[in-house]
C-alpha cells in the first residue's frame, strides 16, 4: 500500500538510522485477502530492483502458488506466503493461505525455478555436448551429383548428423564445382 515516493522515504529513514542497504529486502505486496491476480503486478519486482538497488522479495496474498513461483522466476529473493492448517478458520488470511501440502509444492516449484534460471552465461551444456553431432546438421547431397557439377540450392541441403561440413558454409558452396560424385544424402566434402 505504498507508492514509489513513500518507499523511497522509508528506505532513507532506515539508512539514516543505521540500516545497511545490503541488509534491506524490499517486499512487493498487494495487501488484499485474497489479492486479485490482475493487481499483483509482479513486474514491479524489476522496477523496484532497478530503482532502489536492493534485494526484492514478494509477500504473496494471492490464491494458489503461481504468483510466488513467478516472483522467484523474476528474481525475488524472499517469498512470503501464509500457511494454514485449515482454510476454513476465521480471519482474512486463511483463505489466501496454503495448506502444508500446497506450501511444499510451492517450495519444490521454486527450487526447480532456481535451477532452470541458471547463471546468465550462454555456453554449451554437458548434456548438449553429448548431442552435438546427433542434432546438428551437415551439408549433404539432395540428389545424385556428378563430378564437376556446380552445387546449387537444388542439389544440396542440410540434414543430420552434424559430422560433416557445417550449414554455415551452405551459401559458400553454391556455384562451386563438385570434385567427386555424390549419392543422395552423402556428406559434401570441401
Amino acid at each position: 500500500m505504498s507508492n514509489i515516493n513513500e518507499i523511497d522515504k522509508a528506505i532513507k529513514i532506515l539508512v539514516k538510522h543505521g540500516a545497511k542497504k545490503k541488509n534491506i529486502t524490499l517486499m512487493q505486496c498487494t495487501s488484499a485477502y485474497p489479492a486479485p491476480y490482475e493487481e499483483i503486478n509482479l513486474n514491479t519486482i524489476q522496477t523496484l530492483r532497478n530503482k532502489f538497488k536492493l534485494n526484492i522479495g514478494f509477500s504473496d496474498h494471492s490464491l494458489g502458488t503461481q504468483a510466488g513461483v513467478a516472483a522467484a522466476a523474476l528474481g525475488a529473493t524472499i517469498i512470503e506466503k501464509h500457511l494454514t492448517l485449515s482454510k476454513n478458520l476465521k480471519g482474512p488470511d486463511h483463505k489466501a493461505s496454503l495448506d502444508p501440502i500446497e506450501f511444499k509444492s510451492m517450495i519444490d516449484s521454486i527450487r526447480i525455478i532456481e535451477k532452470v534460471l541458471g547463471n546468465k552465461k550462454k555456453t554449451i551444456t554437458k548434456s548438449e555436448k553429448k548431442n552435438i553431432y546427433i542434432i546438428r546438421k551437415s551439408i549433404v547431397a539432395l540428389r545424385k551429383i556428378k563430378k564437376g557439377e556446380k552445387f546449387n540450392k537444388y542439389n544440396i541441403t542440410c540434414k543430420r548428423p552434424g559430422t560433416g561440413m557445417s550449414p554455415v558454409f551452405f551459401f559458400d558452396m553454391i556455384g562451386k564445382r563438385s570434385i567427386k560424385n555424390y549419392n543422395k544424402d552423402d556428406l559434401i566434402k570441401i
